[in-house]
């Protein structure tokens, strides 16, 4: 799992997609496999079974789970920027916990075969805490302050007041304008809430490894596997040739099942959705609210 890339993820991704996707959709979309199950890992009997397995909740960190709940929202609001920013969301998700011991079980149900690199130990069996430090104390620290450096080189003008104005609310005017509404915030307050993503994984990062460091004292191990102080959790005992073979097969299954899916009636879906109206440039919330 990855404690703060997620957040850091979401920048990258709207600049990237700029217009085509909501920002709020990508985040939707990045918090979506965690979002209901990861409030029960540490309390099951076998956590990375649970939270990465099948049987168990696995399904949700699967592409297979993103492109469903993305067409459903496509059905219900035709808005293709939320449909598009889901899916990338938590497509993003699901390609970054490849890295721990656990993996991700990406064309489920097509392959059940997990899929990892194993570049830090999935320790959700040593409780929040000694989660929290068994990551901070190995590569998944790293982990997530690469994706806050990707952020600071690649993706710092998505933070300017200008490109919140002219990128993310054109590309999604309906939510922001009713945030607006609701919360009766103006356009600093919402500012501030499209910044406040990056400060709380900011926040995470650094306040999760001086924990691990100055109040467990667990030694910082960032090596390949590590850290050593907590046992690793590998759910398959396939060797690579094995999850090379299972996870091709489930992979082209996965592609036949969207382009049928897509021939069927998601097309039609795609062609009844919405682009969101192009707020006049300069004018940022001013324009959304006025309509």
């Amino acid at each position: 799992m990855s404690w703060a890339a997620h957040e850091f993820e979401n920048y990258f991704l709207q600049r990237h997609v700029g217009l085509k996707a909501s920002f709020l959709g990508i985040v939707t979309g990045t918090f979506l496999p965690d979002l209901i199950t990861k409030a029960f890992v540490y309390s099951s009997d076998n956590p990375a079974q649970f939270h990465r397995g099948w049987p168990g909740v696995g399904f949700t960190h699967s592409f297979i789970f993103g492109f469903v709940v993305a067409v459903g929202v496509l059905a219900l609001t035709r808005s293709r920027g939320w449909a598009v920013g889901i899916l990338i969301g938590q497509w993003a998700h699901v390609v970054t916990d490849v890295a721990d011991t656990a993996g991700v079980m990406p064309f489920f149900p097509f392959s059940t075969e997990p899929v990892t690199i194993s570049m830090w130990k999935h320790a959700a069996a040593a409780g929040r805490y000694g989660d929290a430090s068994a990551y901070y104390s190995s590569l998944g620290g790293v982990w997530d302050l690469f994706w806050f450096g990707v952020l600071v080189l690649f993706a710092t003008r998505t933070l300017r007041r200008s490109y919140f104005r002219e990128v993310v609310v054109a590309a999604d005017p309906r939510a922001w304008g009713w945030l607006h509404r609701k919360l009766r915030v103006g356009e600093d307050g919402l500012l501030l809430l499209y910044r406040g993503f990056l400060f709380y994984g900011l926040g995470r990062m650094l306040s999760w490894f001086l924990y691990s460091r100055l109040v467990l004292g667990d030694p910082w191990q960032p090596h390949w596997g590590g850290p050593d102080f907590v046992p690793g959790t590998d759910l398959s005992d396939a060797g690579w040739l094995e999850v090379v073979v299972r996870t091709t097969i489930g992979g082209v299954l996965f592609a036949g099942f969207v382009y049928l899916c897509w021939r069927l009636f998601v097309a039609r879906l795609w062609e009844r959705g919405e682009d969101p109206p192009i707020v006049e440039r300069g004018r940022g919330l001013l324009a959304v609210f006025e309509r």
